[in-house]
């Protein structure tokens, strides 16, 4: 994990006391992951120092880049909420009250409608709850991907938006959410509560784990279905530097579900899942800096595309999770979320689960489950809702140009 060394001052707003931070001489979009992402933050977890401390220098980034506070207190929207008693609740504790703060700036080109663009910032702090780390004893969880690098990104592009101005015709809100990682909190509560009105809104830019661009430059951007011009302008301001693949959903497991939930156009960039998925070794050592600059330069030609369009329509899209079939079951896989091949590929194989026990390993693809074919990630899931604990099935893997068959346990 990273350690990080903090030397230069300036004054704590939520906890009234000195914070120190360094900036070490790497740029910018490095220096911002590695602070959010560093053990003094002990993961970011919402209610806890850590996050507050994150939330004040997020406001501090901002200032610097000449945004105006949006909040209800400065830069900040602070609000309280009762957690569940546990993970698996619909139940809440009300003996206890958690205070969490979304972080808003603005920059006001004077235009009648505005784009907003934000990420979350917390994480799961010591990975109490919402860990996938197979180890008993607690550890930080950083969480450089998920989601310092939203974070780093949705900075950079203010930075770029700030500086080049296209026209007046939007403006810009950033929003930094909290609570994201406990559903989706902070975005509810800032829809529910907003500090600008509703109706200026054209649409809604959400990064949440952008920050491992691999080689095939695999890039999911969901909710495209939400604006009949979404895939024309995107196909458009790609110039063919990424991997597009796109989704219609507007509704997933991340923020951008509560604007659309609002009739607001919404995208969700995404680099895909790893193996360091909610686990201690999401550290800054694994992004990918120069495709993280990559994206950023794309959603910045994106934005001017746009600048001079008229408001963006919005569509209503089918829900991804009513879709979903119901399964009790797992493989123990982590799958490639943007492999666009035949079947589902496996991107990480969870130590003494089903998968491992039958001998697959990382980029098999999984082509049957006992007589089913499987395509894709929706025929995968069906596959797995055919089966109980305890049941065995056949289930076929092509590695390379070979296909492999094993009886899987569940």
């Amino acid at each position: 994990m990273k350690k990080f060394f903090i030397f230069l001052i300036f004054p704590s707003v939520v906890f009234g006391q000195i914070k120190k931070i360094s900036f070490p001489t790497q740029n910018q979009l490095y220096r911002d992951i590695e602070y959010l992402s560093s053990d003094s933050l002990e993961g970011r977890e919402s209610g806890t120092k850590g996050e507050a401390y994150a939330a004040e220098y997020i406001a501090m980034r901002m200032k610097g880049l000449g945004l105006s506070p949006k909040g209800t207190n400065g830069y900040f929207q602070t609000f309280s909420f009762s957690p569940k008693i546990n993970p698996h609740s619909n139940h809440e504790d009300l003996t206890k009250r958690i205070s969490i703060t979304n972080v808003i700036g603005f920059l006001n080109n004077g235009a009648k409608k505005t784009v907003v663009i934000g990420g979350h910032y917390d994480h799961l702090g010591h990975g109490i709850m919402g860990s996938l780390h197979s180890a008993k004893d607690s550890a930080i969880h950083n969480g450089a991907d998920d989601n310092a690098s939203g974070i780093a990104l949705m900075l950079d592009l203010a930075k770029e938006l700030k500086r080049k101005i296209f026209s007046k015709h939007s403006n810009y809100l950033f929003i930094a959410f909290s609570g994201e990682e406990m559903g989706l909190l902070g975005s509810n509560f800032f829809c529910k509560n907003p500090t600008i009105d509703l109706e200026t809104l054209d649409y809604m830019l959400n990064f949440d784990m952008v920050g491992r661009l691999d080689e095939s430059k695999g890039l999911a951007i969901n909710g495209v279905g939400t604006s009949p011009n979404w895939k024309r302008e995107l196909n458009k301001a790609n110039k063919k530097s990424l991997k597009l693949v796109l989704s219609e959903s507007g509704t997933g497991p991340s923020d951008h579900t509560s604007f659309y939930l609002k009739d607001i156009p919404v995208l969700h960039f995404f680099t895909g899942q790893h193996e360091d998925y909610h686990k201690p070794s999401d550290d800054i050592e694994k992004i990918n800096f120069k495709g993280l600059q990559i994206i950023s330069d794309f959603v910045f030609r994106l934005a001017d595309q746009l600048k001079e369009n008229e408001p963006m329509s919005f569509t209503k899209t089918k829900s991804i999770n009513n879709k979903s079939p119901k399964f009790t079951v797992t493989l123990g896989v982590m799958p490639d979320y943007l492999f666009q091949g035949n079947g589902m590929r496996i991107d990480g194989v969870s130590e003494g689960k089903p998968a491992s026990r039958a001998g697959f390993l990382k980029g098999d693809v999984v082509i049957q489950m006992d007589t089913l074919k499987i395509h894709n990630m929706q025929s995968y899931m069906k596959g797995l809702s055919l089966f109980e604990k305890g049941d065995s099935a056949l289930v076929k893997v092509r590695r390379e140009s070979t296909v492999i068959d094993k009886i899987v346990v569940f």
